[in-house]
């Protein structure tokens, strides 16, 4: 259970870090991309707890983002608008690490807030079903 502590606190300095660029109007392109960084490291970092998470709290293996992602709606960390959108999330993820376009990355930067959202959503509702004794 220490090490599920430890990767939820990870996760949310990586969420504090993207938050910090997404309360400021982007002014460059670079900002852009650094955002988009940001969101990876966090989303990976997220993802990475969630796994771990669903394993030592809920009794399932996943192997997978998406995986990660049914399996959250199935123990009720999601509803379904929720686990839609955390799987579009993905799609967005798998995207910004594999290629690079111009114009998705601008499309991508704009749903940064509603991703940072649900990422918070995420780490909230993993920590609250933590043991009491691990709070």
């Amino acid at each position: 259970m220490e090490r599920l502590i430890e990767r939820l606190a990870i996760a949310r300095t990586a969420l504090a870090t993207m938050n910090d660029l997404l309360g400021t109007p982007v002014r460059s392109k670079v900002e852009r991309d650094a955002a988009i960084q940001r969101f990876e490291y966090t989303f990976e970092a997220t993802w990475k707890a969630a796994q771990l998470y669903l394993r030592e709290v809920e009794g399932l293996e996943v192997g997978s983002p998406k995986r990660a992602a049914r399996a959250g709606l199935q123990v009720g960390l999601f509803d379904e608008a929720q686990a839609r959108q955390l799987l579009a999330m993905v799609d967005d993820r798998n995207l910004t690490v594999h290629t690079y376009n111009e114009q998705l990355a601008e499309e991508i930067n704009g749903r940064l807030p509603g991703h940072a959202l649900l990422l918070q959503r995420w780490l909230d509702q993993m920590a609250a079903r933590l043991p009491e004794s691990n709070k």
